[in-house]
């Protein structure tokens, strides 16, 4: 009886401090439930032990606490390759047969087996969206790596075609990343109670790539609360302090879940966003959404939200106030995003990343079936 061969192993790092880190679970899991065994190497500060312990047990993936610096918070291009390689020897040790990256920048060191590198977001871009004049030298060595692991990578992946299109003009790039879209699971249906009378987001705070300044000028013109959850405070010693938006911290999946199950009127102004797992989450909950007028949103959600220019927080206001005063429009809306999220699920992510594990996997076996023949030969 012939042996089957064991389930590919991948590894796959991730980053517990914003969106790749829900994607990382979400990915995990959906490539489990397809057969292959995960392990998530974790880089970057560490949930509590109880927050780890929910997430490996919600994904059945092994997490790994590495203690390796992130690439956009190390201090210099020595750590970002010291932390490439210290991958590469982790990918030996368990005998990964493919390795999943969440940076680019990591896959600068000699790994001896196909790597996946997925462009979730970069220095270049995110200065190409915000800044003015050149790079400055704490984001041009950054973009230099993330440049060279583009090319080192097997395959690059991006959330949206808009997001793809940057990172290849950005990198000079031959050809776009492949677009394999962000999911989540698809939420509960909807409580038949009225929504909640105010309006929500959530983020990176601190990040000036969220432009909740905006966010909290607009709360400002409103007659309604705009509650706001995620981190007020970077890593580096960013801050975020509002005067109207009135901030929740950073919430667990479980809380977030009920502030999106009373369906308020959620917003981005983001001035860039490569893809937006919360607006997914909110959408999913059956929240109607007011938008950013940027390329990625636009490709995801257009027919599904509203949308506005991110330097409006009057017109922000404006949309916001009239959902919230039209029942009708609002649900509307609403079932709209649904339908649309409904897309954008954990299945479709981890059926297009599969497809490309197993081309690169085969691709790999047939390389080394030619080397054993052609040495047989000789």
């Amino acid at each position: 009886m012939p042996v089957r061969p064991a389930p590919a192993h991948i590894l796959m790092t991730a980053d517990a401090l914003g969106g790749v880190w829900q994607y990382s679970l979400e990915l995990a899991a959906g490539l489990r439930r397809r057969g292959l065994t995960v392990t998530v190497a974790l880089m970057g500060p560490v949930p509590s032990f109880e927050n780890l312990a929910r997430a490996e047990a919600d994904c059945g993936a092994r997490i790994l606490p590495t203690g390796l610096p992130l690439d956009w918070t190390a201090g210099t291009a020595d750590e970002v390759t010291g932390a490439a390689a210290a991958l590469a020897d982790l990918a030996r040790i368990l005998r990964a047969d493919l390795v999943h990256l969440h940076a680019p920048a990591l896959a600068l060191a000699a790994f001896d087996v196909p790597v996946v590198a997925v462009c979730h977001s970069c220095v270049a871009t995110w200065w190409a969206a915000l800044g003015d004049g050149p790079l400055p030298d704490d984001l041009a060595w950054r973009a230099r790596l993330a440049a060279e692991g583009c090319r080192a990578a097997d395959r690059l992946l991006a959330p949206t075609r808009a997001f793809a299109e940057a990172t290849r003009m950005a990198y000079g790039l031959d050809q776009m990343p492949e677009v394999v879209r962000n999911g989540r699971r698809p939420a509960e249906a909807p409580s038949e109670a009225a929504p909640a009378a105010h309006a929500f987001t959530a983020g990176r705070l601190w990040d000036r790539a969220k432009n909740t300044a905006a966010l909290d000028r607009m709360a400002g013109r409103l007659g309604a609360p705009v509650y706001a959850a995620g981190p007020a405070e970077g890593p580096n010693g960013e801050s975020f302090a509002g005067k109207h938006l009135r901030l929740l911290g950073r919430l667990d999946a479980a809380r977030m879940e009920r502030e999106l199950a009373q369906r308020p009127v959620f917003v981005s102004l983001a001035r860039y966003e490569p893809f937006g797992l919360a607006v997914l989450e909110a959408a999913g909950a059956g929240c109607a959404l007011v938008l950013s007028d940027i390329p990625s949103f636009s490709e995801l959600w257009e027919g599904a939200a509203l949308f506005v220019s991110p330097d409006d927080d009057t017109a922000a206001a404006d949309a916001v106030q009239n959902l919230l005063t039209d029942p009708g429009r609002r649900a509307s809306l609403a079932e709209a995003g649904r339908e649309r999220a409904a897309r954008y699920g954990t299945g479709a992510m981890a059926d297009g990343v599969l497809a490309v594990v197993r081309a690169l996997l085969g691709e790999t076996r047939s390389r080394t079936r030619a080397r054993t023949l052609s040495g047989a030969a000789a």
